[in-house]
């Protein structure tokens, strides 16, 4: 019975995610939206149909083959092979069940270098988007290998131990050290992992950086650096964020979107980035993923305990190690609803922080040419469909959020009200 409960839903995930990516190829429209015929030329935009439509073709494609897989190795009993094996070496506890996980997460990276390779080196050299070498890709994958191994290992080894030792009673104090490692990640991240994938200069002095500084200090917000990311080494697409928190942010522009931003554009994004910041945002979204988190550990509590989960998986021995890749596995399609409510809470605030930087700033124009060039210069798709924007969508289509700065700024601008008539 559960067997077929957990193949259902996988399945209707799957399908569901089809549905949505062929009905956003249907969405694809040979006209350029009025709102960027002053940006898109008819060639740049049948451009980014194109990509749209390779990207998702490839999607469905890629995702095909990896469930697929997926459901031959559960099948064929694969789970209880690997279990079998790594039983097999009469090797202590944590050490059999670290070697049980990484076989796992190994025989999914080696299914998902193809994927990524022709990624990289098909379609986003095909639309004139990559920049990485072979020798960069591999380096990249190579260390984060060894960084997944390394943190992932340190973390898995304390929880395995730990469920080991007490038993699943001690879930809570498993999901206190994954709560608590998750800080320190985001504290050491940008000094100690960032400088591993790119090089990080000093944002040079000058009037840019003189007007972020200026802009960071009006608002309170706190910034320790200001960098400058070698983006284009990897890719023509442009990005800015910060990292850390508390007085450990650091703001970081990419060089290619500098080099394609005038200084008021480059203000307008960061005013949107400080906007999450005050209205609490990246709090709020740390604290829904602790709460999270510990209904996962709560939710895991209860599965690695019940044979009924391992015998779904065809798996011979109940033990922590396998129950935490199970669940692993049933996280996708079970969290779906929970997924699509995260979803447009972070739409929701991504309006909100776009209506700050237009208040900030006192003028929303510049935010919209920022939004409406790096949409160009992205090929991104301006009309996707409502149910994919759903699924996967954690910012709202750039075509409603420049009529929601556009309705703003006529708000703003518009004549006075009765009210403030009278008052005068």
């Amino acid at each position: 019975m559960i067997t077929a409960v957990i193949f259902t839903f996988l399945l209707g995930y799957y399908l569901l995610d089809c549905v949505a990516k062929l009905l956003n190829l249907r969405c694809l429209h040979s006209s350029v939206p009025s709102e960027f015929a002053d940006i898109y030329d008819s060639t740049r935009y049948q451009r980014s149909q194109d990509y749209t439509r390779t990207k998702t073709i490839f999607d469905l494609i890629s995702s095909t083959i990896l469930l697929v897989v997926l459901l031959i190795f559960w099948f064929g009993g694969g789970f209880n092979l690997v279990d079998r094996f790594v039983r097999a070496l009469h090797l202590p506890s944590v050490p059999t069940g670290l070697l049980y996980l990484a076989i796992l997460a190994t025989g999914r990276e080696i299914l998902s270098l193809p994927f990524d390779w022709l990624h990289t080196f098909l379609i986003e050299q095909r639309f004139g988007f990559n920049r990485t070498t072979v020798r960069t890709f591999i380096a990249d994958r190579i260390k984060g290998w060894l960084l997944g191994a390394l943190l992932g290992g340190v973390l898995l080894s304390f929880i395995l131990w730990l469920l080991h030792r007490f038993g699943v009673r001690a879930w809570p104090v498993a999901w206190a050290i994954t709560a608590i490692g998750s800080v320190l990640l985001m504290y050491f991240a940008p000094a100690l992992i960032l400088p591993l994938f790119f090089k990080l200069n000093p944002l040079p002095t000058g009037e840019l950086r003189n007007r972020i500084t200026a802009l960071c200090q009006s608002q309170n917000f706190p910034v320790r650096d200001l960098f400058v990311i070698d983006g284009s080494r990897r890719s023509a697409k442009a990005n800015a964020f910060f990292s850390g928190f508390g007085r450990n942010k650091r703001i970081a522009l990419y060089d290619t979107l500098i080099n394609n931003h005038t200084t008021e554009e480059l203000l307008a994004v960061l005013a949107h980035e400080i906007g999450h910041f005050k209205r609490r945002h990246v709090l709020q979204h740390f604290a829904f993923a602790q709460l999270n988190l510990f209904l996962l550990f709560a939710f895991a509590s209860i599965c690695l305990t019940r044979p009924e989960v391992y015998a779904a998986f065809k798996v011979e021995h109940q033990s922590v190690y396998v129950g935490l890749a199970l669940i692993g596995l049933l996280l996708q399609p079970f969290s779906l609803p929970v997924a699509v409510l995260v979803n447009y809470w972070s739409r929701l605030h991504e309006f909100e922080a776009d209506s700050f930087a237009a208040k900030c700033l006192e003028d929303g124009s510049a935010l919209i040419s920022a939004l409406k060039k790096l949409s160009k210069d992205t090929l991104s798709n301006l009309t996707p469909h409502p149910l994919l924007v759903s699924l996967h969508f954690t910012h709202p289509p750039v075509l409603e959020r420049v009529h929601a700065l556009r309705a703003l700024g006529a708000r703003r601008d518009g004549p006075p009200s009765p009210r403030l008539r009278r008052a005068s």
